[in-house]
């Protein structure tokens, strides 16, 4: 893990990585969408990607969404002191060796640093592998259930959880 660092994305890095899950993906249509918002929403402020490098290739991700009116469902979920977190990814090759956890460590302390008092994450019921992962980093308090909207027009039911950051 020496050569394996984590920060805050930069726009060619985004770039680099958003180029990568639309390659990869089954629906492109969404994954190209996806990567102009956030490109346009990380210009703007209004999110902070983290990412995982690996002697210099990105392998995993995450995104702390810090404006209420880019994320779906927000009541309860973004504010002031609330993060929004999402895209949590790391390449399938990679997954299962501690690359997210040391990401995930050094995001919730970026976070802290930054003022945030809670952090939230939407799981659909059917990604029971995600599920137990964000339990597993604490997010145990059951928020609400709500449907979101995909690009495509694709709804899906989503189940929103809380954790504490201090």
């Amino acid at each position: 893990m020496s050569n394996y660092i984590c920060k805050i994305a930069s726009l060619e890095e985004m770039n680099e990585k958003w180029d990568y899950e639309i390659e990869i993906a089954t629906n492109k249509e969404n994954w190209i969408i996806w990567k102009m918002e956030n490109l346009d929403y990380m210009q703007k402020g209004k999110i902070i990607p983290y990412y995982g490098i690996l002697n210099g290739k990105i392998i995993s991700e995450a995104t702390a969404n810090i404006d209420s009116n880019i994320v779906q469902n927000s009541q309860g979920l973004v504010d002031n002191t609330t993060v929004y977190l999402s895209a949590f990814r790391t390449n399938k090759e990679y997954q299962g060796q501690g690359y997210f956890s040391k990401l995930f460590k050094y995001m919730i302390n970026d976070l802290k640093e930054k003022g945030y008092k809670n952090a939230t994450v939407g799981v659909e019921p059917c990604e029971v592998k995600n599920m137990q992962i964000y339990f597993k980093y604490g997010f145990d308090k059951f928020i609400k259930a709500d449907y979101e909207t995909y690009p495509d027009g694709t709804k899906t039911l989503v189940l929103y959880y809380a954790k504490d950051l201090n």
